[in-house]
C-alpha cells in the first residue's frame, strides 16, 4: 500500500487544512496511508543544527523520506504561505542535492475564507517546491474558497470540495505510480 503523508501549514486547533486532510484519510483508508505529521513542534530552521537537528526535525524528515508522496496544504497569511510550512519546507530542503523532499511526489492545497481560495499562497508554495525538487501534482490546483462556510464541528463537509480533492489524490497516486516504474 502505497504511504503519502499530509502537512497541514496550520497549527490552529481548528484548522481547515486540519479537517481536511483528516477527512482524506478518512476517505482513503484501504487504498493508501495517509499519515499526518504536525508542524507544531518544529522549531526555526537553523543551519548550525543540520548536522544534529532536534529531534523533532528527525522525526518530520524520516517520515518525508519513507514516504511515496505527499499531501501538502496551507492557508494564506498576508499573500503568502504560513511561515510554520515555509519553515517545514526549508528543513526538509537540507542537505542540499540529498533532501528527504527531493523527487518526492507533492500535491498541493489551498483553502482561504476568501473567494480566492488562497491562491497566491499556493503559487508561491508550488514555487518553493519547485526549488526544493519535488515533482508537484500540476492539475488540479486545489483552492478552496469560503473554506470557512465547509467546516461543521472541526469536521470538512463539502462534498463537491471532497470529491475534486479526491481526484487530485487519483492524479498522486498515478504520478507516484509512474515515478515508482521508472526506479
Amino acid at each position: 500500500m502505497l504511504k503519502i503523508v499530509g502537512l497541514s501549514g496550520s497549527i490552529r486547533h481548528e484548522s481547515t487544512h486540519t479537517a481536511i486532510l483528516k477527512v482524506l484519510k478518512e476517505r482513503l483508508s484501504g487504498k493508501v496511508e495517509l499519515d499526518m505529521v504536525s508542524l507544531a513542534d518544529v522549531p526555526l530552521y537553523d543551519e548550525d543544527l543540520e548536522h544534529s537537528p532536534p529531534q523533532a526535525i528527525t522525526k518530520l524528515c524520516n517520515a518525508v523520506r519513507s514516504c511515496d508522496g505527499m499531501i501538502i496544504g496551507t492557508p494564506e497569511y498576508n499573500h503568502g504561505m504560513s511561515g510554520v510550512l515555509k519553515n517545514a519546507l526549508d528543513w526538509l530542503s537540507r542537505p542540499y542535492g540529498a533532501s528527504p523532499i527531493k523527487d518526492k511526489a507533492v500535491l498541493t492545497f489551498t483553502a482561504s475564507p476568501a473567494f480566492t481560495g488562497g491562491v497566491r499562497a499556493q503559487a508561491q508554495l508550488n514555487e518553493t517546491l519547485s526549488a526544493v525538487e519535488a515533482i508537484r501534482v500540476a492539475f488540479p490546483q486545489i483552492a478552496v474558497a469560503s473554506s470557512h462556510s465547509k467546516v461543521h464541528n472541526g469536521v470538512f463537509n463539502d462534498e463537491k470540495t471532497i470529491e475534486f480533492m479526491l481526484d487530485g489524490v487519483d492524479k498522486l497516486i498515478g504520478l507516484i505510480q509512474r515515478n515508482l516504474a521508472t526506479i
